[in-house]
C-alpha cells in the first residue's frame, strides 16, 4: 500500500523532526498509552512541546551539545519525551536496555561518558546508585516516576525537570536544534554483546535521516488510514527507535504496551493495530499454539489454500471455483481466529532480530496476517533490505532498500553499502567483525543473492560448526525446526570440531507445566527435565526433524536443561539472541557427556 503522507522533516537532521511534524500533523495523535487500565492520547503538537520542555531542561542544568545522555527506562511515552528532547538539544541519546544489570548499565556510562541520565523509576535508580561511584562523568539522574520515599541516590523528576526548562526561551533551544550537522552522532547504541563486552555503535542524524526515507519511501504507513503501530520492544533497540522515529515523522500513532508483556494479545485487541513490529517469538508461540489444536495435514490443506487465494488476491486475479469453498471453511474455522487475536485490523507484521521458519511465515500469510521479514544490523541504521505483502520470498529477507547496495563476498559474507552505514565504534577501531572497508560493511552474515535481488541469509560466520569431519552445518536451520515445538522454547547445536552435532534444549514453562500436571508428573523443569515421557516426547520431534537433513547434519544425541535460558542469567541478549559461548561455557560438562560413549 502507497503511503500518501510525505516525510514532515524540512530539515536534515533528526533534531528539527519534532517541530517539522507538529507544524504538519497538529492535532492528530502522536503517542497511546495505557494507565491505571484506560488508554489515553498524546497530540502531535502536545509532543512537540513536551520534548522542547525537556531539551530546555537539560539547556537549564547545563549540558552540552555533544554530550552523551543516557535513558535506562522500559518502552514509554516517557522514553520518547527524553529522546526526542535530548536531541533538540544536541546532546548523543545513549540507550540502555532496562534488563540491564547495574555492571551492564556500568560500562554504557562509562565507555560513552555520559553526564546524564533519564531513569524509569526507583528500581532503575537503585542499579545506578550501586556504581554511581564508578561513573564519575555522570553529573545529573532525572527520573520518570520519582519514588514516594527517599530515592536511592539524588535524581530529580522529570516534571521538574519539564518546569525547569518553561523557564527558558524557545530560541535557546531552536539554536542548538539548527547547529546540529548531518554528520554529527544522533545516538549511540550498544551492541548486545553475543561475543564479548558491548560496543558502541555510532549512527548520525545523516545515517537515520536516509534511512527513515528510505522505510518511509517502501508505503507501509499512512496517516490517512488511521493507522497505528503497536510496540512492545525495547527502545533501546534499533528496531523500535527506527519505527518511533517513522511514526512521528508521518504523523501515525505510537501505542505503547501497558509494560507487561503477558497483556500484550489483549492490549492488540483492545488497540487493534495495523502494523505490528516483534521479534519471532511471538508468532511462533501463536503457531505452537494452534498447530497444537489443529491435526499437522489439516493445517497443511489449510495453508496450502489460503496462500494460493492471498497471492491470488495480492496480483488482483479472480479466484476459482475449486478454491473459494475449502477457503471459505478454513478462514471460518481458523483463519479469522488468528486475525482476530491481532486484533483485526493488522495489515503487515514485521519480524526482526532473528531468523523465522518459512512455515510459520506461511501459515500467517494464509491467515490473512502478512509477516514480512527484513534485514538489518545496528550498524546499518537498523534496516538494509525488507520484504513487502506485494513483493516477498518466503525465506528470503526481500530486497535492498533504496540506495542500499548489497554483494556477496569470495567467503559468502554479505556486504552492506549505503547512507545508513553506521561511522564506526564509539572509542575504537576494529577491523574484524562490523568492519567498513572502501564504504562496504562486513556484516558477519552469510547470505546469497536470486536473480532477481532477493537476500537469503544462510548462516553466520562465527555461528558455522564444522564437524570433525569437515561438514559445514548451519545451526539455526534445525534450530528453528525444534522450537516449533510446542513443548520447546530454545535449542542450542553444538558440534564443531566434534564428530557429530548434538543439542541442547530447554522446556517452555508455559506449556509444558499445564500438561504435566494433567499427567500426574512433577510440577517443575528440573525434574520434567529428565522425565522419560517428557525426553520421549522430544525425542520423537527430534526424529521427526532429523528427517528433513542429510545423514550428516542430523543430531545425534540432546540434552534437556533444567530451566529455560534467559538474559538475567547471562545467555540470551536483550533481543533474546542466544549467547552461544556463554552457553556452551556454562553447559560444558553436558555437552562433554553427550559425546561419551
Amino acid at each position: 500500500m502507497e503511503a500518501s503522507t510525505a516525510p514532515t522533516s524540512a530539515t536534515k537532521t533528526i533534531a528539527g523532526l519534532m517541530p517539522a511534524a507538529a507544524a504538519a500533523h497538529g492535532e492528530q495523535v502522536a503517542i497511546r498509552y495505557k494507565r491505571d487500565g484506560a488508554w489515553h492520547d498524546v497530540s502531535c503538537n502536545e509532543l512537540a512541546g513536551i520534548a522542547e520542555e525537556v531539551g530546555l531542561g537539560l539547556i537549564d542544568l547545563g549540558v552540552q551539545a555533544g554530550e552523551r545522555v543516557c535513558i535506562l527506562a522500559n518502552t514509554r511515552p516517557e522514553w520518547s519525551y527524553a529522546d526526542m528532547g535530548a536531541t533538540e538539544a544536541g546532546t548523543v541519546v545513549v540507550p540502555i536496555y532496562q534488563t540491564n544489570s547495574p555492571e551492564e548499565c556500568e560500562w554504557v556510562i562509562a565507555d560513552s561518558g555520559a553526564c546524564a541520565i533519564f531513569c524509569e523509576d526507583e528500581s532503575q535508580l537503585a542499579k545506578i546508585a550501586e556504581i554511581r561511584e564508578r561513573v564519575p562523568s555522570l553529573r545529573h539522574v532525572i527520573v520518570f516516576d520519582p519514588p514516594a520515599g527517599e530515592p536511592p541516590l539524588p535524581a530529580i523528576s522529570l516534571q521538574e525537570l519539564r518546569e525547569r526548562g518553561r523557564g527558558h526561551a524557545p530560541a535557546e533551544l531552536e539554536a542548538r536544534r539548527t547547529a546540529v550537522k548531518p554528520e554529527d552522532p544522533f545516538t549511540i547504541i550498544y551492541t548486545s554483546g553475543t561475543t564479548g563486552p558491548p560496543k558502541g555503535c555510532v549512527l548520525t542524524h545523516g545515517n537515520y535521516r536516509a534511512i527513515l526515507d528510505m522505510v518511509e519511501d517502501r508505503g507501509s504507513l499512512d496517516s490517512n488510514a488511521e493507522d497505528v503501530v503497536y510496540l512492545y520492544l525495547p527502545l533501546a533497540h534499533s528496531f523500535a527507535l527506527l519505527l518511533q522515529l517513522v511514526v512521528f515523522d508521518l504523523g501515525v500513532t505510537l501505542a505503547y504496551f501497558g509494560g507487561d508483556t503477558k497483556q500484550i494479545i489483549v492490549e492488540l485487541s483492545e488497540v487493534k493495530p495495523t502494523y505490528l513490529p516483534s521479534v519471532p517469538r511471538v508468532f511462533e508461540k501463536i503457531y505452537t499454539l494452534v498447530s497444537a489444536n489443529v491435526e499437522p495435514e489439516q493445517l497443511a490443506k489449510a495453508t496450502a489454500v489460503g496462500m494460493k487465494v492471498r497471492e491470488l488476491e495480492l496480483r488482483g486475479e479472480p479466484i476459482p471455483e475449486e478454491l473459494k469453498a475449502p477457503f471459505a471453511e478454513a478462514d471460518e474455522r481458523l483463519f479469522k481466529n488468528v486475525r482476530a487475536a491481532f486484533g483485526g485490523r493488522l495489515r503487515e507484521a514485521v519480524s526482526g532480530a532473528a531468523p523465522i521458519a518459512k512455515e510459520i511465515l506461511e501459515f500467517f500469510f494464509a491467515c490473512g496476517v502478512p509477516v514480512m521479514e527484513g534485514y538489518g544490523m545496528t550498524e546499518t541504521a537498523t534496516a538494509a533490505t525488507t520484504s513487502t505483502p506485494t513483493e516477498h520470498r518466503f525465506g528470503s529477507v526481500g530486497k535492498p532498500l533504496p540506495g542500499v547496495e548489497v554483494k556477496i563476498a569470495d567467503d559468502g559474507e554479505l556486504l552492506i553499502k549505503g547512507p545508513n552505514i553506521f561511522s564506526g565504534y564509539y572509542g575504537r577501531k576494529d577491523t574484524g567483525f562490523g568492519a567498513v572497508v572502501d564504504g562496504w560493511l562486513h556484516t558477519g552474515d552469510l547470505g546469497r543473492i536470486d536473480d532477481d535481488g532477493f537476500v537469503y541469509i544462510v548462516g553466520r560466520k562465527k555461528d558455522i560448526i564444522i564437524t570433525a569431519g569437515g561438514k559445514n552445518l548451519t545451526p539455526a536451520n534445525i534450530e528453528n525446526d525444534m522450537k516449533q515445538c510446542r513443548w520447546v522454547s530454545q535449542a542450542v547445536m553444538h558440534g564443531d570440531k566434534r564428530p557429530y552435532p548434538v543439542l541442547l534444549i530447554t522446556l517452555d514453562e508455559e506449556e509444558i507445566l499445564p500438561w504435566a500436571q494433567g499427567q500426574g508428573l512433577p510440577g517443575d523443569l528440573d525434574a520434567l527435565a529428565t522425565e522419560p515421557q517428557v525426553v520421549a516426547m522430544i525425542q520423537a520431534e527430534m526424529d521427526r526433524v532429523n528427517e528433513r537433513y542429510a545423514q550428516v547434519e542430523r543430531v545425534k544425541r540432546f540434552a534437556i536443561l533444567p530451566r529455560d535460558l534467559s538474559q538475567e542469567t547471562g545467555e540470551l541478549t536483550p533481543t533474546l539472541k542466544v549467547k552461544r559461548n556463554v552457553v556452551a561455557e556454562k553447559y560444558a560438562d553436558v555437552l562433554e557427556s553427550l559425546y561419551e560413549e
